[in-house]
């Protein structure tokens, strides 16, 4: 008979390989585009290094525990401290990150004439300083004595211990840093997409140096239907771990283990879909991973150590191999 342990597995080692390669794709993108380097890209990189690290860490933790069918681990030892502690720290580092990708892709879509004002380099420099004071100050809550972390044996990882003698926590935790950044995100993206069904309706003109031309109404149609689908992915991931969380902090109720396995592989999926959502869906991104598919195929035609090779050609494929040695 199948071990129940056993779809949890494959799922985990999937989402890693995934989150691996998508995020080192963005990084790639990132390496031999300079076009894409823009006074706010740091918080796109933000973002990527987040799901990276979790992908390099937390994640290669929970599949070396189902794949020795790890039971416990010593509440106050220092690996689940750890493992707990990143966590909380990545999974609130992207959701802030993602949070602030989008008050800057609404700020440049809806606030054109003053984007350059209202995001500088010094700007983002200061939002990633708050942002990552904010995660470490949740992060180390539990070791200062408000909540825990404890071994899910459902999960086979090390994660916040929601109980109803830590309310606050979850509050703090769940409410403020999750619910919330959650909330603006699907505000903002709404708002946009009625933006963008307004501008469908009355039709409009972009122009250049040389001539005007129309933009069709399709075009609005498509981003709006990527805006939904970011949307959607965000509470579909979200959701039941919030849910759940809430149900285990106000009630007394066990979850069952398939319900909590599943909303915490759920947020854990986000760290493979961040990349597609957030960058490779924008027009830029896109591309630049067209131009770099291009340069790639022109690059796997010539030799490895060939002299007429460039050394940013070489560069890249030295990064393709290494990007496919760290996802295999």
């Amino acid at each position: 008979m199948l071990s129940p342990s056993i779809p949890s597995t494959v799922l985990m080692i999937l989402t890693d390989m995934a989150s691996i390669f998508a995020n080192m794709l963005v990084l790639l993108l990132f390496a031999y585009n300079p076009k894409l380097k823009t006074e706010t890209s740091g918080l796109a990189l933000n973002l990527c290094a987040c799901d990276l690290v979790l992908g390099f860490t937390v994640l290669p933790f929970g599949i070396h525990n189902s794949l020795s069918r790890e039971r416990h681990y010593s509440r106050d030892g220092v690996p689940c401290q750890l493992m707990g502690f990143l966590y909380i720290l990545l999974q609130l580092g992207s959701v802030q990150s993602m949070t602030w990708a989008t008050v800057d892709k609404f700020t440049e879509i809806c606030f054109p004439l003053h984007y350059a004002q209202l995001f500088t380099k010094r700007k983002t420099c200061l939002v990633l300083c708050f942002l990552w004071v904010y995660c470490l100050g949740n992060a180390c809550l539990p070791f200062f004595g408000v909540g825990s972390y404890t071994y899910s044996q459902n999960t086979f990882l090390c994660v916040p211990d929601f109980e109803p003698s830590s309310k606050s926590y979850c509050v703090v935790l769940i409410a403020v840093g999750v619910i919330v950044p959650i909330t603006i995100m699907c505000s903002l993206y709404l708002y946009i997409i009625y933006i963008a069904r307004k501008q469908g309706l009355r039709g409009t003109f972009e122009c250049n140096d040389q001539h005007c031309y129309y933009v069709p109404t399709k075009n609005y149609f498509k981003s709006s239907v990527v805006l939904l689908s970011t949307a959607l992915c965000l509470l579909v991931c979200w959701m039941p771990y919030i849910t759940i969380s809430f149900y285990k902090t106000f009630t007394e109720h066990r979850v069952p283990p398939l319900a909590d396995a599943i909303s915490i592989w759920l947020v854990l999926f986000t760290s493979a879909i961040n990349p597609w959502v957030n960058t490779v869906t924008q027009k830029k991104y896109r591309k630049a991973l067209k131009d770099s598919w291009k340069k790639l195929k022109q690059t796997l035609q010539l030799p490895f150590f060939s002299s007429s090779a460039s050394s940013s050609t070489q560069g890249l494929k030295h990064f393709f191999i290494i990007l496919c040695c760290l996802t295999f």
